[in-house]
């Protein structure tokens, strides 16, 4: 390969020697002398730096009057610089040239600007980065506060654990001792059965010795008369315990069947005749005409009622009033619709399921998980009556429209009626094999409607405490249950969001509505009939059309909503959650 040859002057080759070797290697010679030359060159330019060479007067102010953009004045400048020239006013070759220190100051200027600009670049670097700060800081506080509120559910749920676990720890005693006690029932009932045939054997042996005295009076000197002291005291008097049984109370099993009936209190209530008619039906049928829509509900007002979950609302009779019973062991009564805190009531030992006002409306019943029933009277701000039966929590309870009687249900499996002149149970209703979860008066009737997570429900002659009719139909635990105001209609739901209408009259399911999957706690009736809310566990309040069956639902509450009412002319809808929070809508 034969390098790239240059055309130089300088390059010579003698005469007689023009040969391509000759040639060549003159030619790579030179190459070699050139780069020895450039290097020495390189060193001592690297050893002696050129100075940079100021500039002469008349190119310093051209370019200052370029750089400031005074176009006319440069003109100006060069045509009286080359006149004063051409005439030989000027010297040029004596004239200095500027100083360095004029061009150091443009420099000094050019950096000064470069500086600025860095500096302009960096503040709103920094304005940026001072926004982005205020935005993280935002953003922390925020999930600050949301970690204080996961931390403040957690507390919650962790003390609701805790009285889950106490609960749980009662089951187990509260088992053994209902085990006792049926054992012990069964043990006196086996003795009473035994003792009830040795008197009826000892009455039919002596009927059949005086029947034989009769036939043959030669034969009976032996026997004596049974109205003798001496067999009357035998008759009455058993041979073991003593129990007084006459000939005449021995054909009827009532008295051992229930002993409510030959332990009657001179204070006890009767149960007023079951012909009376609702006064209140005129005011409903007028109100029937009012062509209500379930979409036209919208929020009105909302009150912080307590602080843990509210559990029932109930509304008094005849005011604006209504009563809120709550998990935190308080009653409470408020105006509505402004909303205003009435009366605060606190004695039970647990949490409060239920309440109930007097048909007065100057008394409130309440429930609670310590299994009691208590009544109080609003004029004396205290409880004037407390009743224990139950043997486990009591979940709600309803007064009979006369004021004298009032009904409990509990998770004992039973519902009791109380008499409150007396202030004692007259009748206790076994039937359900499971928790009772609710309990009503038909108004103005002696007709009791129950509900149980049995997954039925029954109708009970309060007079007589037995069950009339039994509804089945639920597939799940039947939480609530709920008369229409004519009473012919029948309201009710289950753990699954399913919601049944029966017909009264025929036993009989008429209409079934889906509004799971989450449980419905409550359904209510508005004044008219015809719409029906369901209080859901998802936090909403779902409207149901009865005619129509068109269902619509509003968002009510950040957690399970438990309980909803309307007021007397259906103008305002109320609702009350586990957020502690009563919202009532218009």
């Amino acid at each position: 390969i034969i390098p790239f040859l240059t055309v130089d002057d300088e390059l010579s080759i003698p005469e007689g020697e023009e040969d391509l070797e000759t040639a060549v290697k003159a030619v790579r010679d030179q190459t070699d002398a050139t780069e020895c030359t450039t290097q020495t060159q390189r060193v001592s330019s690297a050893k002696h730096p050129v100075l940079k060479i100021p500039e002469v007067v008349d190119d310093f102010l051209r370019n200052y009057l370029v750089k400031m953009g005074m176009k006319r004045t440069l003109d100006c400048f060069q045509i009286e610089w080359f006149e004063m020239g051409h005439k030989g006013l000027m010297k040029t070759d004596v004239m200095q040239l500027v100083p360095d220190v004029y061009t150091h100051n443009q420099l000094l200027d050019n950096e000064l600007k470069n500086v600025q600009r860095e500096r302009d670049s960096y503040k709103q670097a920094a304005f940026e980065a001072g926004e982005t700060i205020v935005k993280l800081q935002r953003e922390r506080d925020f999930h600050r506060m949301q970690h204080k509120r996961v931390v403040q559910e957690k507390n919650r749920l962790i003390e609701d654990i805790k009285k889950l676990k106490k609960h749980y720890a009662s089951y187990d005693p509260a088992l053994r001792q209902l085990n006792e006690k049926y054992q012990t029932a069964v043990r006196q009932k086996m003795l009473v059965s035994l003792e009830r045939d040795r008197a009826v054997s000892q009455v039919q042996n002596i009927d059949s010795s005086l029947r034989t005295a009769h036939s043959f009076p030669g034969t009976g000197t032996a026997l004596k008369s049974p109205n003798t002291p001496h067999q009357r005291e035998k008759i009455q008097k058993s041979p073991e315990k003593g129990a007084h049984l006459s000939c005449d109370n021995i054909a009827s099993n009532d008295v051992i069947k229930d002993p409510n009936k030959n332990t009657r209190h001179p204070k006890d209530s009767e149960f007023p005749t079951s012909t009376r008619v609702n006064p209140y039906l005129p005011q409903i049928k007028a109100l029937s005409s009012l062509n209500t829509k379930s979409a036209n509900f919208s929020l009105f007002r909302s009150l912080k009622a307590h602080t843990m979950a509210v559990s029932f609302l109930t509304l008094h009779p005849r005011k604006m009033i209504v009563a809120s019973s709550s998990d935190d062991q308080l009653w409470r009564l408020w105006g509505i619709p402004e909303g205003e805190m009435i009366m605060t009531g606190k004695g039970h030992t647990d949490w409060l399921s239920s309440c109930s006002f007097h048909p007065s409306g100057g008394y409130l019943g309440t429930t609670s998980g310590d299994t009691t029933v208590k009544i109080w009277d609003f004029a004396q701000c205290r409880c004037v009556l407390s009743l224990e039966g139950h043997i486990h929590t009591t979940w709600a309870c309803s007064f009979h429209s006369c004021g004298d009687f009032v009904a409990s249900c509990s998770m004992d499996n039973t519902a009791k009626v109380w008499d409150l002149n007396s202030e004692r149970c007259r009748w206790t209703l076994r039937g359900h094999v499971d928790s009772v979860n609710s309990i009503s008066f038909l108004p103005f009737s002696n007709i009791l409607l129950t509900c149980s997570a049995d997954k039925t429900l029954s109708l009970w002659d309060a007079r007589a405490g037995l069950c009339a009719q039994t509804f089945y139909g639920h597939k799940h635990s039947c939480n609530y249950a709920t008369f229409n105001a004519t009473g012919d209609t029948v309201a009710s739901c289950d753990s699954f969001g399913v919601v049944k209408l029966w017909d009264v009259r025929n036993v009989s399911a008429m209409v079934t509505i889906d509004t799971g999957p989450h449980p419905s706690n409550q359904v209510a009736f508005n004044p008219n009939g015809r719409i029906l809310v369901v209080a859901s566990n998802d936090g909403t309040v779902k409207l149901v059309e009865v005619l129509s069956l068109h269902m619509s639902s509003v968002i009510a509450h950040e957690d399970a909503v438990q309980s909803v009412s309307f007021d007397h002319k259906g103008e305002y809808l109320l609702s009350a959650g586990s957020d502690g929070a009563i919202h009532i809508w218009s």
